[in-house]
């Protein structure tokens, strides 16, 4: 069964009501990998191990009702674990939660940008999480929720859906604000400025994750997915078709 926003809110809130106090979110894997639901490398992947987020927009509807400042969330969030936590981050602020009240966690077991800018990235989000949301944690996490893996089918309704939801986000945003940030945030990839404020305004502008991403792949280049983003199946079409060319180079880790 592929999984919605309208649904796993409506679980959430369920929980809630039984009396927790933290959540846990899997995203699906082309949200994981930076990728739009309406991308072609999305295509039979949305929904289908986690839950579709493309936008700020899907953000708010995901935690509609769920008060931030009085739950922990527990984020399965792959390589766009930055981004999400940014999402996160402009929903609370709609909520009227201050950032410091947000607590948390995003688990980043894979990368899709080169080690040495993954690292830059990883350690920019840790900055930024100190000075913006201080209780969230950002140290290692090897207990952090797993992705779903399977070999379950997408629901094609699911996906439409998705991809009419990015089309009426791209009609009614304001192009212009959208690429002034993103170009902001590109000439910080370039340079030495912490990328993840340029982004938090590009994604308050209604950039997408798989735009944003993209801006960082066209500045830093891309990576092979890690393992455990692919397993059980779960491979976008193109996303493992790299291979390197001394075998040695095929043992490192996920990166964390």
């Amino acid at each position: 069964m592929s999984l919605t926003v309208v649904t796993c809110n409506a679980q959430y809130r369920g929980l809630l009501a039984c009396g927790a106090t933290s959540l846990s979110v899997v995203f699906d894997l082309p949200t994981r990998m930076g990728r739009d639901s309406d991308a072609p490398m999305a295509s039979g992947h949305v929904g289908r191990t986690g839950v579709a987020v493309d936008s700020v927009d899907d953000m708010r509807v995901l935690f509609s009702g769920i008060p931030l400042d009085r739950i922990s969330t527990s984020m399965a969030a792959g390589a766009s674990a930055a981004v999400l936590v940014l999402l996160y981050q402009l929903v609370a602020e709609e909520q009227g939660v201050a950032a410091d009240r947000l607590r948390g966690q995003a688990a980043r077991r894979s990368r899709i940008f080169p080690p040495g800018p993954s690292a830059r990235l990883d350690a920019e989000l840790r900055a930024y999480c100190r000075s913006e949301i201080p209780e969230w944690f950002t140290g290692p996490q090897p207990a952090a929720a797993p992705a779903r893996h399977g070999h379950g089918s997408t629901d094609p309704a699911v996906e439409a859906r998705q991809a009419e939801r990015i089309a009426k986000l791209r009609a009614w945003r304001c192009q212009e604000r959208v690429a002034e940030a993103l170009l902001r945030m590109r000439r910080a990839a370039a340079g030495s400025d912490n990328v993840v404020y340029p982004m938090k305004d590009a994604l308050s502008a209604g950039a997408t994750v798989g735009e944003v991403c993209d801006v960082l792949r066209d500045t830093w280049g891309t990576h092979p997915p890690a393992a455990a983003d692919h397993a059980g199946g779960a491979d976008p079409a193109g996303a493992t078709a790299w291979r390197p060319p001394d075998p040695r180079s095929r043992r490192g880790q996920p990166f964390r």
